[in-house]
């Protein structure tokens, strides 16, 4: 059976991934000022200096649509079905929007709520890209899908406390210093106050090296990639720390956290096994 991904731009999945496994990604909208624009479209560093600038800006779904066409794509080039893994229905209304596209689609759609953002959900899409190219049906991919999603975690910086709190999904407690936070799962909680990006990096790599390996390592910015570098060359010290890939932070997280946020996702590279 020939099986398709579908996944949403919140994904922040890197250009190598969705060509490796042919993934679609649907955008999210971000408005910025105003103005609509997919997620897709935007420049990531274009964006973080209307960020910098005070623009301001939100976030909305992909319309069923929009979801819907993707999957009619996917019928169109031969698939047989459909794993759709996207955004957690606890951040975004984009599982939903999948809900109802999946209904009017030709071929069968599984669509797999990760509970997620970020680049955690982009690792339940590669897992789950994985299992099919290894030969999975679309029930076990999803399920690989959905055990990343509860193994992984992540810990980053707030590039913009103001924003964050303006956006009310991410309150950030009064204080010096630079918030550097940890979640798992839809769980966030601040982790350590540190006065600049190298203390940031080592508390990061603190966290990490907690969890054990071998361990599947992504490392993204907010237009701070010297700070990502940073962490990164600390991550890949880490005996236990298997693989390293570098994404993005995009607009549609971004405009939560604000430009200059950076930090990393892991989870055991057993997790989707």
């Amino acid at each position: 059976m020939d099986v398709r991904v579908v996944t949403d731009s919140n994904a922040m999945l890197p250009a190598s991934l969705r060509d490796r496994f042919g993934i679609a990604v649907v955008p999210l909208t971000v408005v910025v000022d105003g103005q609509a624009h997919h997620e897709t479209d935007l420049d990531a560093t274009w964006f973080c200096a209307r960020l910098r600038a005070g623009a301001e800006v939100s976030t909305a779904a992909p319309a069923p649509g929009q979801l819907l066409a993707a999957y009619e794509a996917a019928a169109t080039s031969g698939a047989d079905a459909v794993l759709s893994v996207h955004v957690g229905a606890n951040q975004s209304a984009t599982v939903a929007a999948a809900g109802v596209a999946a209904g009017m689609a030709d071929i069968p759609v599984r669509v797999v709520d990760t509970g997620t953002a970020s680049f955690i959900e982009g690792c339940c899409v590669w897992r789950a890209a994985e299992a099919l190219a290894g030969g999975a049906d679309v029930e076990a991919a999803g399920a690989a899908a959905a055990r990343i999603a509860s193994s992984a975690a992540s810990v980053f910086t707030i590039g913009e406390i103001a924003r964050a709190n303006d956006g009310g999904r991410l309150p950030v407690a009064a204080g010096e210093g630079v918030p550097v936070y940890c979640s798992a799962g839809p769980d966030m909680r601040e982790l350590a106050r540190v006065g600049d990006v190298d203390e940031a990096a080592a508390a990061m790599a603190a966290a990490v090296a907690e969890a054990e390996g071998p361990l599947r390592v992504g490392v993204g910015d907010a237009d701070a990639p010297e700070a990502a570098d940073a962490l990164e060359a600390v991550l890949r010290d880490l005996p236990q720390v298997a693989e390293v890939v570098r994404y993005v932070v995009g607009p549609s997280v971004a405009a939560h956290t604000g430009a200059g946020t950076f930090g990393a996702v892991f989870h055991p590279l057993d997790g989707g096994a």
